[in-house]
């Protein structure tokens, strides 16, 4: 049985779940700068953490319109697991922006 109410489906730690979370929270309290700090800091820990990534790619495209960046990263994300639907829909959404299609 999880300690968790969710399936840990990345087999995260309990310290990248609580960053997770503190990154989330801090995006919702419009603390963009530190929101991207903490994925930024997880992404070095692990570089090919699939829910950091997203979130940083969400980040990137939604609150700061970095959309070439946003779409990268779900590159990166569909590369690793080509049947993502958050993030194959997601990068499709931004491309829209950059003209790539």
């Amino acid at each position: 049985m999880s300690d968790h109410p969710f399936e840990n489906t990345y087999d995260l730690s309990n310290e990248q779940l609580l960053k997770l979370e503190e990154a989330e929270d801090e995006m919702l309290k419009n603390n963009l700068g530190r929101a991207e700090d903490i994925l930024l800091e997880m992404l070095e820990e692990d570089d090919e953490c699939i829910p950091v990534l997203n979130n940083l790619a969400h980040l990137y495209g939604r609150h700061f319109s970095d959309f070439e960046k946003a779409v990268e990263l779900y590159d990166k994300v569909l590369q690793m697991e080509p049947d993502n639907a958050w993030a194959r829909d997601a990068r499709r959404r931004y491309q829209r922006y950059v003209g790539r299609d």
